[in-house]
């Protein structure tokens, strides 16, 4: 009977602690990227920040410091590029937005008339260009839920950094698994970080400083936020870039500048496109391939759920599910092999003459 009551009450106390959660992660949806960053990110540090701390004696409050300050300056310097880049084109639409407006459909028109076919019905047109109208807010808003996110982040890592060997220890306790299970958890949640927070962008990232040569030498205007455009894109495997350089290959034909234009679309089609499956077969492999199809399902549900920061989250999520999948089969399923128990070295010697 006492044993029974414990039970009751270790139940009971289960409940609350997974009610209060839910209801701290609840209230705390919008810093989830946040979160999950500054979780990324000290994956990403520990074993560098244990070798200062722990090796090379540094106070952990400096050291912890010092790969603050490094984040700073790695992430920041984006999302102010980005931010220099972009803005100056929403304030333009916010002055005027009226002229924005007719521009676009003056140069939609002339591709059309040029092309000799409609892309776009003038019903469709106006709809898409009504709701780019409506989207240029959300944009101001996502940008300062970015901002807020990425102060959140490195606020949090901190904390992490300082106090990760408790915080691992307490985890080991209290993850419900084997501890062969755990390790694997561990090995392979680092290798899908690594894969997913620095593959991907660094892939993009050689996509976009790629395209962004090509707009320059072909004499695209805006070449610097054409070649932004065009890393984002790059996210989505394959077809991502072209989002971005297909139209800007139809309006310079469109404009008659042909010669451009053909030499845009050989150096999209051979060189920007082609980097994406050498920088795959390359980076990717060491640092733990993604499957391209996980990478795109990955980006649509990061998007959804996390907004412009789940491009990196949304793969992640879907290559860990496939892990705990994997654990599962391994902690429940799997039957143990018939000879499990470990063997003396006698028994080896014996089985060495013996040749098994």
């Amino acid at each position: 009977m006492p044993e029974f009551n414990n039970r009751i009450k270790q139940i009971l106390l289960l409940s609350i602690i997974i009610l209060l959660v839910f209801l701290v992660i609840n209230e705390l949806y919008i810093f989830l990227p946040g979160l999950l960053g500054a979780l990324t990110l000290y994956i990403l540090s520990r074993s560098n920040y244990f070798q200062l701390v722990y090796h090379r004696k540094w106070k952990k409050g400096w050291a912890a410091g010092l790969f603050i300050l490094y984040y700073l300056l790695l992430i920041g310097l984006p999302v102010f590029l980005a931010i220099m880049l972009i803005s100056p084109k929403i304030d333009a639409f916010l002055a005027n937005p009226t002229s924005m407006i007719n521009n676009a459909k003056e140069s939609i028109v002339t591709i059309q008339q040029e092309l000799g076919f409609k892309f776009f019905s003038d019903e469709a047109l106006a709809s898409s260009l009504s709701k780019l109208t409506a989207f240029i807010p959300s944009i101001l808003n996502s940008t300062a839920n970015l901002i807020t996110n990425l102060a959140i982040m490195l606020f949090v890592l901190y904390y992490m950094l300082y106090n990760g060997r408790e915080i691992e220890r307490m985890l080991n306790r209290i993850i419900p698994l084997k501890q062969e299970n755990i390790n694997m958890l561990a090995s392979e949640t680092k290798k899908l970080v690594r894969a997913n927070a620095l593959g991907i962008p660094l892939i993009s990232l050689i996509q976009g400083l790629t395209a962004t040569l090509g707009y320059f030498i072909f004499g695209v205007r805006e070449w610097a936020l054409w070649g932004f455009l065009t890393g984002v894109f790059a996210f989505f495997p394959v077809v991502g870039t072209m989002i971005v350089w297909v139209p800007l290959v139809v309006y310079t034909y469109a404009i008659g500048q042909n010669w451009q234009a053909t030499a845009l679309l050989l150096y999209s089609v051979i060189v920007t496109g082609n980097i994406d499956y050498i920088a795959r077969i390359t980076l990717l492999k060491r640092m733990g391939n993604v499957h391209p199809v996980v990478t795109i399902l990955g980006v649509l549900v990061g998007l959804g759920l996390f907004g412009f920061i789940g491009l990196i989250f949304g793969p992640l999520l879907i290559s860990y599910i496939v892990l705990l999948f994997n654990i599962y089969m391994n902690e429940f399923i799997e039957a143990p092999q018939p000879d499990s128990h470990i063997r003396t070295p006698d028994e080896i010697k014996e089985n060495i003459r013996e040749g098994k």
